[in-house]
């Protein structure tokens, strides 16, 4: 029996990708305008069609063509579009060109016509002037043969198995003449609280207690990888990360990876005035100076954010303090804090690593929205019978412009260079260019 497929709009690494492949579904085509996160997911989940577009001007049928699946029936849409969500005086809020992604995205669902619907957003977009915008949205989904699952809800992540507070609004929707999804009940309840006696969920000492202190590796600053040959006990949230058990993949394709190496870790330079700062923070506070949260170790993380393009600014993913270490997090350490399994990498470079998590669905989010959308569509999910190998590593190595070559198209947002890219930036070229000879 096939797997039910899914295409993801907005991919950015491919958080929503990851969960709901979990949850039992085939994701055949990935639209990300970012070439840099477009190469991140391709290096993640190698037999996905990427297309490196914005949605803006790409048609269904562009969409089926990539995915080389003819006629198919697609099972699932899912996306998170960018939105601003102000309302014009005299206009409809989505009639705003601010929020013309959101209207590609339901242009795009009248298309594909899939069975169901996936759009998250901020929490932001349920409140005040926002309001408006969401119910206009609501109403063009309809418009679009979709009803939509209400009332609304706002999902936290904390509430299904992941150590951070992290609110997502959630719409789902199916075609008319199909089962609406329903929400899917919360199946933990956030460390240090209690709630009608469901398990408590994962600390942060649970998720990073096991891994290396990557200050003991000296290559990690010239580097994002370390080989390690001994690891300190997992928790059982950890023990699912590593993939040390057949069920930590889920219904997921399980991947031909270095379980050996200790990736996405490069170290940051810190002062030792920050160290000291860091060090005399409190757990679960805001550092004065630096504004960084400081994890607890028996709580969970504050939301990870993702900072700002070039465009915008190319201001940092402000990391949160470690618990136990002066100095920020790790970017293996933040995907932790997510939910991504240590099979998932980031680019190299600390800052589109960063970006990439702080843009993404928590992973065992997206597994639970994904698992309601399976029951929905009145299917047993099933396991896949073989392994997936990951991509090129060049894939994660790539600045902005070495990736657009690769897709063979113009950067569409400023570049940043980093100075630990710059080292490799001739050889990355060489590389990026033998990639994109390889894909014809």
């Amino acid at each position: 029996m096939n797997r039910p497929i899914g295409i993801d709009l907005f991919s950015g690494a491919g958080g929503l990708s990851l969960g709901f492949e979990q949850a039992g579904f085939d994701i055949v085509a990935a639209v990300e305008i970012d070439p840099i996160h477009a190469c991140t997911h391709k290096f993640n989940f190698p037999d996905c069609a990427v297309i490196p577009r914005s949605v803006s001007g790409l048609s269904g049928e562009d969409i089926r063509q990539a995915a080389e699946i003819g006629d198919r029936e697609i099972d699932v849409v899912f996306g998170g579009a960018p939105c601003q969500g102000f309302s014009l005086i005299g206009q409809r809020a989505i009639d705003d060109p601010r929020n013309r992604l959101v209207k590609d995205f339901v242009r795009l669902i009248r298309e594909l016509k899939p069975r169901y619907f996936v759009f998250e957003n901020v929490k932001g977009l349920t409140l005040g002037k926002h309001r408006q915008f969401l119910d206009e949205l609501i109403a063009e989904l309809d418009r679009a043969g979709y009803y939509v699952r209400l009332p609304w809800q706002v999902l936290n992540a904390s509430s299904y198995g992941t150590p951070q507070d992290r609110q997502r609004l959630i719409l789902m929707g199916a075609r008319r003449g199909l089962p609406l999804p329903s929400y899917p009940k919360p199946t933990t309840v956030a460390a240090g609280k209690t709630n009608g006696g469901l398990p408590s969920g994962p600390t942060c000492q649970d998720a990073l207690g096991d891994l290396p202190d990557a200050e003991a590796f000296p290559e990690l600053t010239e580097s994002d990888e370390a080989k390690v040959s001994a690891w300190k006990e997992p928790s059982a949230y950890a023990r699912t990360l590593r993939c040390l058990d057949n069920d930590s993949w889920g219904f997921g394709y399980p991947r031909d990876w270095r379980s050996d190496l200790l990736t996405s870790s490069a170290r940051t330079d810190h002062t030792e005035i920050s160290r000291r700062r860091f060090a005399a923070a409190q757990p679960g506070k805001v550092e004065p100076i630096s504004r960084f949260f400081k994890l607890a170790a028996k709580g969970i993380a504050n939301t990870l954010r993702a900072g700002t393009d070039s465009a915008r600014g190319a201001f940092t993913s402000p990391r949160p303090i470690h618990y136990d270490k002066p100095r920020c997090v790790t970017v293996r350490e933040m995907a932790r804090l997510h939910g991504f399994p240590d099979w998932f990498r980031f680019h190299t470079t600390k800052w589109h690593g960063a970006r990439q998590i702080g843009n993404a669905v928590p992973p065992p989010l997206a597994r639970a929205i994904g698992g309601a959308i399976i029951r929905a569509l009145g299917i047993e999910p099933t396991r896949p019978a073989h392994t997936v190998k990951l991509g090129d590593p060049t894939l994660l190595r790539m600045g902005m412009g070495e990736a657009a070559r690769f897709w063979g198209i113009e950067a569409p947002i400023g570049r940043r260079d980093r100075k630990s890219g710059a080292k490799k930036r001739k050889q990355s070229e060489i590389e990026a260019e033998r990639l994109a000879e390889a894909r014809g």
